[in-house]
């Protein structure tokens, strides 16, 4: 008994001290991004299958119709992000123009040609797909934005360098989402623009300036259309118009509080029979809750975190600027979005149509995530120390195969 309560502290010390090690491995970086991504891909396939079942069978006949789609851009995306992870950055480096040229394109296009969906004209369609540019256009504009900064690096002490010509190329293809109505993609636009500012060292007074101007603009946008003002009015309280635009968060509520603990288990959820719009998209948090409980919410939360540390330990440790500001520019985009999505679900943000990261439904959404996963797993191997790691297990696995025969 006397020595239980001393012991305690000295396990707790030995077991961080075990962590601080573990996480100090040259590869560690890089085993935490590609197991996140894995864990997180894998349960979005599962939640997918289970949220959309019901609607698949309503719709398509097929209780695995729309699990069937995502598993074809999973198939499409890994291949994608394999060779994102193997390109040589001055390869990347070389796209960046042409990514945004093309994803300015494709969001005028959509701007003037695109397919309206739940009020908003962000689809375009392309033969017998259609895609959502914006999604496409997040990913380039990272891209774009790091190059630019990147080959500024001695000049980014100057207010002129830092915003031209990143800040209006960024406004310009904010402006054309809002033109197609997307004012939740056009947000998470605006918060990738603020990141990028922040990281190479912009000053405090712009982010209040920017802030209080966009704030202005989306008061004036959500005051012009009824349906995007009373969302965002009745958001603090769905079930003051439950029966209208409370009806998807209040339902969202439901599935969250149902689940309890460890959630009603795969397939449990009620929500999913109709009750809730849009459960294999934009509330599939909400399922999730519901059928794998407190649990399975704060693993999910835990998994993009768990990215986001990783990579910003790349993007701390390297000496390219480039890789710098890419990273952490994909970092402010996964974990934003993520956290935009979480809370509309939990009703402590209004409903503005934003996917889940690699779980959500939705190829348009999923591709772009992939390949940027795959070019931060590919900066991480591409570290001194893992890629002395990685070169030296490859040395020992052919001496051993050697040694076999």
């Amino acid at each position: 008994m006397t020595t239980a309560a001393p012991d305690a502290p000295r396990a707790i010390t030995s077991r961080w001290r075990a962590l601080r090690a573990a996480l100090d491995q040259p590869l560690s970086s890089y085993y935490l991004l590609l197991g996140a991504s894995a864990l997180l891909l894998t349960i979005g396939l599962i939640m997918v299958l289970s949220a959309s079942s019901v609607y698949s069978l309503r719709y398509y006949d097929d209780s695995y119709a729309v699990v069937k789609r995502q598993l074809l851009w999973v198939l499409i995306g890994l291949p994608a992000a394999w060779i994102a992870s193997r390109l040589p950055i001055a390869w990347i480096r070389r796209l960046a123009w042409p990514a945004y040229l093309v994803s300015l394109t494709l969001l005028v296009l959509t701007a003037f040609l695109g397919e309206e969906r739940n009020g908003n004209q962000n689809w375009l369609p392309l033969g017998p797909l259609a895609i959502q540019p914006s999604e496409i256009a997040k990913l380039g504009l990272i891209l774009w934005a790091a190059n630019v900064y990147a080959r500024k690096e001695r000049h980014l002490a100057t207010m002129h360098h830092v915003l031209v010509p990143v800040v209006p190329g960024m406004l310009l293809a904010t402006g054309l989402v809002v033109e197609g109505r997307d004012l939740g993609t056009a947000l998470v636009l605006f918060a990738i623009m603020l990141g990028m500012l922040w990281v190479v060292g912009a000053p405090a007074r712009l982010f209040m300036v920017a802030i209080a101007i966009v704030g202005s603009v989306v008061v004036f946008l959500a005051a012009m259309d009824s349906e995007r003002l009373s969302r965002i009015t009745t958001f603090a309280d769905p079930f003051k118009d439950y029966h209208d635009t409370g009806w998807q968060p209040a339902h969202g509520l439901y599935a969250l509080s149902t689940g309890g603990w460890l959630g009603q288990g795969i397939g449990g959820s009620n929500q999913k029979w109709g009750d809730l719009p849009e459960a294999h998209t934009d509330f599939i948090f909400a399922v999730l809750g519901e059928e794998l409980g407190l649990a399975g919410t704060l693993l999910i939360v835990a998994l993009f975190f768990t990215i986001a540390f990783a990579a910003l330990r790349v993007a701390m440790h390297t000496q390219e600027p480039f890789v710098r500001y890419l990273t952490f520019g994909i970092v402010v985009w996964l974990l934003g979005q993520m956290m935009i999505n979480v809370g509309m679900v939990l009703a402590v943000l209004p409903v503005i149509g934003i996917p889940l990261p690699l779980i959500s439904y939705g190829g348009s959404a999923l591709l772009p995530s992939l390949v940027a996963l795959g070019l931060v797993i590919g900066f991480a191997r591409r570290e001194p120390d893992a890629a002395r790691a990685l070169a030296a297990r490859k040395r020992h696995r052919s001496a051993g195969l050697s040694a076999g025969r």
